[in-house]
């Protein structure tokens, strides 16, 4: 990835990897440099314990593993090698991000009649290619789709959010099981999920903290993490890993200043004067 980008790769080895883990810490690393640092049991960047036993957290970062796909589709294109239709190999003029498809001329016009319904986003690959990799990525962020969970209508697309259990729903959950209640608009939650960690990461900022210079590492990893997300994350992006970087947050926010050491502080200026007429 190229210099805006560099934040994806893992912070240990800085290499691509599409098994990146999310630390309590917020520092993200790939399973190679986890199971070569599992004796040590903490994490290489800020040595922050590692509660796992088996030295590798259960939390993916799914963000990030996603921006490598995705930007590497977009380099595919600005290379321009190898752009194939992905149905009848013919030389592609068109993607569709929400089919992640290159299509050909006439497989993108049976693409259009056929899901006309569907407001499926397709740009032209000339169009992609003179644009930026930003441009690319916020344009797919915009597009991507968030399907249920439920298996049995896993091909529904979510639009609601139970704030009771904290759950999205497709239409259909929320139909079939009353206990769901009540609900608001999967788009109001993300937002308000992401303005929260936006929030707490600021209040992380002004917070004098126990351990200075590590804390304050761990402070600007936060806010890097939610600047990230808010620029692009997709929406099953923000629920997937919102619990996870609200409750790392919450933790350093429990971190308090340490008391003063060394010495008791005088109760008044009488205290102070017999105190210096001792000496």
């Amino acid at each position: 990835p190229g210099d805006d980008f560099q934040f994806i790769l893992c912070e240990g080895c800085q290499q691509a990897s599409p098994n990146l883990k999310l630390l309590t810490c917020l520092h993200t690393l790939c399973l190679n440099c986890l199971s070569k640092n599992k004796p040590i049991g903490q994490c290489p960047v800020c040595q922050t314990p590692i509660p796992q036993a088996s030295g590798i957290p259960d939390m993916d970062n799914v963000l990030f593993t996603n921006l490598q796909a995705r930007l590497s589709i977009y380099k595919k294109i600005a290379d321009g090698v190898d752009l194939f239709c992905n149905n009848c190999k013919e030389a592609s003029e068109f993607w569709c991000s929400e089919c992640k498809e290159f299509l050909c001329t006439r497989c993108f016009e049976a693409h259009q009649r056929y899901l006309r319904k569907e407001n499926h986003e397709v740009k032209k690959v000339v169009d992609i290619r003179a644009g930026s990799a930003k441009d690319f990525l916020e344009g797919s962020r915009k597009t991507g789709n968030f399907f249920c969970s439920n298996p049995t209508h896993k091909s529904q697309t979510v639009s609601i959010y139970c704030t009771t259990c904290r759950k999205p729903l497709c239409c259909s959950c929320a139909l079939l099981d009353s206990q769901h209640a009540p609900f608001c608009d999967i788009h109001s939650e993300t937002q308000r999920q992401q303005r929260e960690l936006s929030t707490m990461a600021q209040e992380l900022k002004q917070k004098r903290s126990r351990f200075q210079a590590t804390q304050a590492v761990l402070r600007d990893e936060a806010a890097r993490l939610e600047e990230k997300m808010s620029l692009y994350a997709t929406e099953q992006e923000v629920m997937d890993m919102q619990p996870f970087v609200r409750d790392s947050l919450q933790e350093l926010q429990r971190l308090q200043p340490p008391a003063t050491r060394g010495r008791e502080q005088p109760r008044d200026l009488s205290e102070c004067r017999a105190r210096l007429q001792a000496l």
